[in-house]
């Protein structure tokens, strides 16, 4: 009766058909978290100066990117619904831009050091276009989909499990067809990965696309009462809630990018990962994400429906800070094997907390404003947590400068060089999860005021889809 009703919230079959799209979204950008900087560092050997510039230039680009494709996504009205016609279009150009990310002109002999990081630029824009694009639709769906709080963590679930999955695609499969990530010699074998990718991310997204479940009746028309571009980023930014939350989605952000980033110089250099051992690399991140999906499931899910995810994620995160130490120690693949799997218990909290913190604000906004909003939410969401790339880069210029790093020399690494990876991976990290936990302490949306939003909101869908079904008879 629920289902012939349409009041049905929750069904396994719906949150799997949901969460496979998560595989492509989070294998490729994640690649693109893991590889791209060692590639153009590395191997197309690029100061990090220019790189770093080239990261900047990025994030300025999302200012406008981000927010412009949300607003136009809650603005857009077609038979598909709002999301969809996105990521149908904009699927194929981001497999495509999977490629080309790695085939940047050194690949055709074009050695020239301005050449190459022009290119760098450019790619790097285009694929956070459709990537964005890409994200936010797929993204904004969830708490569209999923309403109530019980269905919203039972599908979260059920995407994390999907998320690390992508997470283990992203780390893994490198190591089938890169021998070696820091080798200047591994160009062709970039390739052939960029060409694999776009196979497995078309295909993935085809099978989204099919069995995904379908806009609901009750927003079928909230794209009439979206404010103006301007108007719509004011009121985001004047929520309090969402206010609190940002500086714990950058602080997250950051640390969930700035790990991948330098694992394939930190495995190499100061756990001893020699040439050929890529898939022993690629196992330190997969068993992060692994424990990340096992402490998601038996700790953090239960945890969640009993504390909520505010108190959730505070505790999650002090044994993520905790977890940090370990890393200024390590110094061979077996330790490492074991600190990072640590690692991941700190991180699953992080992985399921984010989605279920967007989606209650979302909520709120609904309550003052009568609209749903939520490609607008994800997309200023997405901008902040670019901005924690931009930390990311900062951090990591900061380091590499002051350890004589500018130009990859493998053959120059000192202890200095060892140190300076080091702290990237332990005491930056540490810094921002002090940010994540006081931010989420001052957090307001939870409790007995998360219960009143959660209420009203239900009795607004409800006015919702009776006005529509009234007109529709």
């Amino acid at each position: 009766m629920k289902k012939k009703n349409g009041t049905e919230d929750y069904s396994t079959k719906g949150a799997v058909a949901y969460s496979f799209g998560q595989l492509s979204l989070i294998t490729a950008y994640q690649s693109f978290s893991f590889l791209v900087f060692t590639f153009y560092f590395a191997v197309v050997i690029i100061d990090v100066n220019l790189i770093t510039i080239g990261y900047l230039i990025w994030t300025v680009w999302n200012a406008f990117n981000d927010p412009i494709m949300g607003y136009l996504s809650d603005r857009t009205h077609t038979k598909y619904g709002r999301r969809r016609p996105y990521i149908m279009i904009f699927l194929i150009p981001l497999a495509l831009t999977m490629f080309f990310l790695f085939f940047a002109p050194i690949s055709y002999g074009i050695t020239n050091q301005f050449s190459n990081f022009i290119y760098f630029v450019i790619i790097i824009l285009i694929f956070e276009f459709c990537y964005t694009t890409y994200d936010i639709n797929l993204s904004s769906m969830f708490p569209e989909i999923f309403i109530s709080e019980e269905s919203r963590i039972k599908a979260n679930n059920i995407r994390q499990i999907f998320t690390i999955v992508g997470l283990i695609f992203a780390f893994i499969l490198p190591s089938f067809f890169i021998t070696n990530l820091s080798d200047p010699t591994a160009l062709p074998d970039y390739h052939f990965y960029g060409a694999m990718m776009i196979i497995l991310i078309t295909v993935i997204g085809l099978i989204f696309l099919k069995f995904t479940p379908r806009e609901r009746l009750e927003f079928q028309e909230d794209y009439i009462g979206v404010p103006g571009f301007f108007e719509s980023f004011k009121i985001c930014l004047k929520s309090r809630s969402f206010r609190w939350a940002v500086p714990a989605f950058i602080g997250a952000f950051f640390i969930e990018s700035i790990f991948p980033t330098i694992v394939p110089l930190f495995g190499k250099y100061v756990l001893n990962i020699g040439e050929g051992e890529t898939l022993i690399l690629s196992l330190l991140l997969g068993v992060t994400f692994i424990s990340a999906a096992i402490f998601i499931n038996f700790l953090w899910t239960p945890l969640t429906k009993k504390i909520g995810v505010r108190m959730m994620w505070i505790i999650s995160s002090i044994i993520w800070l905790i977890t940090m130490i370990p890393i200024l120690f390590i110094s061979d693949r077996w330790s490492g094997l074991i600190v990072f799997f640590l690692f991941g218990i700190g991180l699953g909290g992080s992985l399921y907390a984010k989605v279920l913190v967007i989606s209650d604000i979302i909520d709120e906004d609904e309550l003052n404003t009568g609209t749903r909003r939520d490609a607008s939410y994800f997309s200023i969401y997405i901008f902040f947590l670019r901005v924690g790339y931009i930390f990311v880069f900062l951090s990591i210029n900061l380091v590499f400068n002051s350890v004589g790093w500018r130009i990859f020399e493998p053959e120059t690494v000192t202890m200095a060089h060892i140190m300076g990876l080091r702290l990237l991976a332990s005491l930056f990290p540490a810094i921002a999860l002090i940010f994540v936990i006081f931010a989420m302490y001052r957090y307001p949306l939870h409790g007995d005021y998360l219960k009143s939003v959660q209420k009203k909101v239900k009795e607004i869908h409800s006015e919702k889809k009776n006005k529509i079904k009234t007109r529709q008879n």
